[in-house]
């Protein structure tokens, strides 16, 4: 069964605000009124819909102010932030390093149940962000005969072009529900919450690197960590967290297989970006300092120079 709310401002999250979240727990979880706290709640609205076992709201700013939301519960909690600029802020989950990713547009977060999940915004434009619960006793098997259900992990602000498609046409749905998309909702739903198993399912196991160097599963794992926070410092211990080896051993292991320090590798990727953003007219290069992860215009000329050779001015003359 489906069940809507209206698309109206949430009062603050409390006892004057069950009815609200009443909706989660008729097809979901009895023993719960849990949804994703927003403070101030009345600086969004939010629009809900459920069905058996699981439910999704829209959650829209409707001014630019700092916001902050928060969520612990016994539900499953995937996060698709449909617009999200910020000038400041991060974005927190139980277990992983916090981010302060600037721009967090189609990021997708996966909170497992009992986890915790924070996210701040002082936004630069207005926040729209999608939320899924899922009630971790429905959720679908694994597609193995005899393989048991691994909980899930959690993942922050990553990408993943299928659950996003997905994620998206239950959004579009949400915006023009009737009773007559009923069937629709669900099988879409469905869809999502295998989505996530099978992602869940490709989670690799910490292990040894391969003789020499990283394994191929540990150089992919550290490479789109490093893509996706370009603009944030990132420590050698998160990555080697990420992979499961210690510090020492990763350093050696990534430079024989990527034939750079982590350091430097982040540092030429930053530059490699950079050269993209300085093929468009537009952005000034102070922006696309920013926009790469440099503070100061001199600091990312400096950088930029030593790496090409040249003033990222000069290498945007020679484009033109």
């Amino acid at each position: 069964m489906l069940v809507t709310s209206s698309y109206a401002t949430v009062p603050p999250y409390g006892a004057a605000d069950r009815q609200a979240y009443r909706l989660l727990d008729r097809p979901i979880a009895a023993e719960t009124d849990h949804g994703v706290e927003v403070h101030p709640a009345d600086a969004v609205k939010r629009h809900t819909v459920t069905w058996d076992g699981m439910a999704a709201e829209i959650v829209q700013a409707t001014r630019r102010e700092k916001l902050e939301f928060r969520f612990r519960g016994p539900l499953h909690l995937l996060a698709v932030c449909d617009q999200g600029l910020r000038s400041d802020g991060d974005t927190f989950v139980d277990g992983l390093p916090r981010s302060t990713l600037r721009d967090v547009t189609r990021k997708l977060t996966l909170v497992p149940a009992g986890h915790t999940y924070c996210e701040r915004h002082e936004p630069r434009v207005l926040t729209r962000i999608v939320y899924f619960y899922f009630d971790p006793a429905r959720m679908p098997a694994p597609p193995e005969a005899g393989v048991a259900p691994a909980p899930l992990s959690p993942r922050l602000l990553f990408e993943d072009a299928t659950l996003s498609a997905t994620a998206l046409k239950l959004k579009r749905l949400i915006e023009n529900t009737s009773s007559d998309g009923s069937p629709y909702f669900e099988a879409l739903g469905t869809v999502l919450a295998h989505e996530l198993v099978r992602l869940n399912a490709g989670t690799p196991r910490i292990e040894a690197p391969a003789k020499g160097g990283l394994a191929a599963w540990q150089q992919r794992t550290v490479t789109t960590y490093i893509e996706e926070h370009l603009a944030e410092p990132i420590t050698l211990a998160t990555l080697a967290r990420l992979v499961g080896l210690s510090p020492y051993y990763f350093c050696r292991a990534f430079k024989q297989s990527l034939g750079l320090p982590p350091h430097r590798y982040h540092n030429r990727r930053r530059i490699e970006h950079a050269k993209l953003l300085l093929a468009k007219p537009a952005p000034s290069v102070t922006d696309i300092g920013l926009t790469v992860g440099y503070s100061e215009t001199s600091s990312f000329t400096a950088a930029f120079h030593k790496m090409t050779g040249i003033t990222p001015t000069a290498y945007r003359r020679t484009l033109a």
